[in-house]
């Protein structure tokens, strides 16, 4: 017996999205795996009063198992509640790079609010199919469904590609009306995991390509994967206490911040958050090596990950105080 998003107290993108566009913000998509991940995240969107989208990969729901999962969600939006003295921030529950129709058929069942099929390494034709199936069963249950056009490289989970495939904007306007989808993840130049780019590159989002597909799809939700900034200072964390991260760079935030003020309207983040807590934990049981209790340096990971994202909100993305617009 499957459960609605709605019983757990979660919404779908549409109405999210809509209000980015029009107000030149883009919603955090922030990936979670355990507790305190989840913990981070609403802390920090709660104070700041920012929409935000819980995102689930594939593997993440493995790992957690999609029982928890849903339960989790739920109380996220109840602690929400809590923090907003009886008033809640607008959660979704996403599911990220989903790979199949089945996937999304059960992520929706168990009260995710919104899925993603990715057909990109598909087909044209083949993509579209796959993507409109999923669009009209995930409608008859009011679940909002994003696509993607393109493919960007790097590592992500299951997701790996060895070169970037810059999205066509002529194919977006065909894309979006045949399949029916609610939002399109785009490639313009960001790139999956911590090892985006190579110290000496010069990363830049192919802003050029973003305002082209603003033009053939004017208003629709357009979606970023990819973008950590990779942040310098939590590589040099970590490597300091006894990791051995490789150099690499990410997405400058302005960019970003560029980006999010147009038809961009959510936005993913996910390696900066593993490496706010790896930092973290990484110090605590260098310069404590007597600890052992896990709330000891799980506890300063989950409070440096509420930092960064409270970051983000405000001065990356534009969110922050967008959740009762």
């Amino acid at each position: 017996m499957g459960v609605k998003y709605t019983e757990l107290g979660l919404v779908n993108t549409r109405a999210m999205f809509s209000k980015a566009v029009n107000g030149g913000y883009a919603v955090p998509a922030y990936n979670f795996n355990n507790l305190e991940q989840l913990q981070a995240i609403i802390q920090a969107c709660s104070e700041v009063e920012s929409p935000v989208i819980l995102q689930v990969s594939k593997g993440a729901r493995q790992y957690a198992n999609q029982t928890l999962h849903k339960y989790l969600a739920q109380g996220a939006v109840q602690y929400a509640t809590e923090l907003g003295k009886g008033r809640c921030i607008p959660i979704a529950l996403h599911l990220d790079h989903g790979d199949s129709f089945e996937l999304c058929v059960d992520c929706i069942s168990s009260g995710f609010s919104s899925v993603m099929i990715d057909g990109s390494h598909l087909p044209y034709e083949q993509n579209i199919e796959l993507t409109k199936k999923v669009v009209e069963y995930a409608h008859q249950h009011d679940v909002t469904v994003e696509g993607e056009l393109g493919v960007l490289a790097g590592i992500e989970d299951d997701v790996q590609a060895a070169a970037h495939v810059y999205t066509q904007p002529d194919e977006v306007e065909d894309f979006t009306k045949r399949t029916g989808v609610d939002s399109l993840a785009i490639s313009i130049g960001t790139s999956h995991g911590a090892f985006k780019f190579k110290p000496g590159q010069n990363p830049e989002i192919r802003l050029d390509i973003l305002r082209e597909i603003e033009k053939r799809i004017p208003g629709f939700p357009i979606v970023m994967h990819g973008s950590s900034s990779v942040p310098q200072d939590l590589v040099a964390k970590c490597n300091k206490y006894g990791g051995k991260l490789k150099d690499a760079i990410g997405i400058a935030e302005h960019q970003i911040r560029e980006a999010s003020k147009s038809a961009v309207c959510k936005v993913n983040i996910d390696s900066d958050g593993r490496l706010a807590m790896t930092a973290a934990i990484r110090e605590v049981l260098a310069t404590k090596p007597e600890e052992f209790d896990p709330r000891k340096y799980l506890g300063p990971a989950r409070d440096a990950l509420r930092e960064l994202y409270k970051h983000k909100c405000v001065e990356v993305l534009g969110s922050a105080g967008h959740a009762w617009d």
